[in-house]
């Protein structure tokens, strides 16, 4: 694989990054504030400190998991520019050379077993993220018209059966057309955060992690089984490493610490923000940070960013596959290569369709993002 070409501009493949990479960490705050004082194994009071105790751990598992763990730290374990919980798995067993072509079959020991079951888990990712993306902003629709809440579903599977047909036509096509979508997504978020943390500018007080102690010593139990949610602020961190092939090390970098980490930043204090003024928005504190006359246009840009968010896990697993099959993990599949510069954009046509089945099996299974939810924790989490 190589780095990403430098003929499209290193602005060209940052956009295109977005449009791939980061579409799931864009799209949690959809779900994750309101999973974490909702959640079915709890409920939490939306009050001062549980407002704060949350956005505060927010921030600081974006800030380590995401920014120091994986941009900086994990992101440099690469081999020949391959990245994936098996390429770490590779180099640790000492079956990665720094070239994918040199990894060689052997035993399976401990540490090639840990490797293997989070792929196990990434591939959960792949299935879940699709199905709770889609849903989450669909759902949106039920705010705007109650009246629609039957047609979520039907919708869904819809949107998800259109996002895997198009998979065929490569990494970089799609990220071509998802990038400028997800700047205006990042944007959209970033001005709807900072207007309502203009209104309550106490909220960045949240940033002191002394209120994470808070949470927890006044919570207990609850506070534990809260994180689950609260983790999924991070879901699709993995896939930064895991898309890696697809684009380069730089790009995903440069998105992250100019576009995506403050416009997260912004949203999440936001909606802090929104739940000290209105503890009742909690039951959709997302789509309510908007003025009544724009939610319908957010949600349907929520719903266009939900099905580019899906794409960061699918082009993962791609690459996820093609390295088990490589390893010996897996056995031979058909892989198509899509573009005739960069190796690591695939596309795995059994792979795709499998996906896809199960996606739309969750969706008519469980129905609701809210269902969903603690499965998908459990998935992340464990990644």
């Amino acid at each position: 694989m190589s780095e990403a070409p430098k003929s499209g501009g290193a602005t060209a493949m940052m956009v295109g990054a977005l449009g791939v990479v980061y579409g799931d960490l864009g799209t949690s705050p959809l779900y994750s504030i309101r999973e974490a004082f909702e959640g079915s194994s709890h409920r939490l009071a939306v009050d001062r400190l549980n407002v704060f105790g949350s956005i505060s751990i927010i921030v600081w598992t974006l800030s380590l998991i995401v920014a120091v763990k994986y941009v900086l730290l994990v992101m440099r374990a690469d081999n020949n520019g391959e990245g994936g919980i098996l390429v770490l798995t590779a180099l640790v067993t000492g079956r990665g050379e720094r070239r994918a072509t040199r990894w060689s079959r052997s035993g399976i020991g401990g540490l090639a077993l840990l490797g293997l079951f989070g792929t196990a888990l990434l591939f959960g990712d792949g299935m879940i993220t699709p199905a709770i993306s889609v849903l989450s902003a669909v759902e949106g629709v039920t705010l705007i018209r109650p009246g629609l809440s039957s047609a979520v579903v039907p919708a869904s599977v819809a949107i998800l059966i259109i996002l895997f047909a198009i998979q065929r036509h490569g990494t970089r096509r799609v990220g071509r057309v998802f990038g400028p979508v997800m700047v205006l997504w990042f944007a959209v978020l970033g001005v709807l955060g900072v207007v309502s943390v203009v209104r309550t500018p106490e909220i960045l007080a949240a940033a002191n992690p002394i209120h994470v102690i808070r949470y927890f010593s006044e919570n207990g139990a609850k506070g534990f089984l809260s994180m689950g949610s609260l983790f999924l602020v991070v879901t699709g961190g993995e896939a930064l490493y895991a898309d890696m092939g697809h684009f380069g090390r730089r790009p995903i970098k440069q998105g992250w610490f100019t576009v995506v980490m403050p416009a997260l930043f912004a949203t999440y204090f936001g909606i802090g923000a929104l739940l000290l003024r209105e503890p009742e928005a909690i039951r959709s504190p997302f789509f309510l940070l908007a003025p009544d006359s724009l939610r319908l246009p957010l949600v349907l840009l929520a719903t266009a960013a939900t099905v580019i968010a899906s794409q960061a896990l699918i082009s993962g697993v791609f690459s996820l596959t093609s390295q088990a099959v490589q390893l010996g993990y897996a056995p031979r599949t058909r892989i198509v290569y899509t573009s005739p510069t960069a190796k690591g954009q695939i596309y795995v046509p059994i792979i795709n369709w499998g996906l896809m089945i199960a996606c739309v099996g969750l969706v008519v299974a469980f129905g609701s993002s809210a269902r969903l939810a603690a499965a998908f924790g459990l998935s992340v989490t464990g990644t």
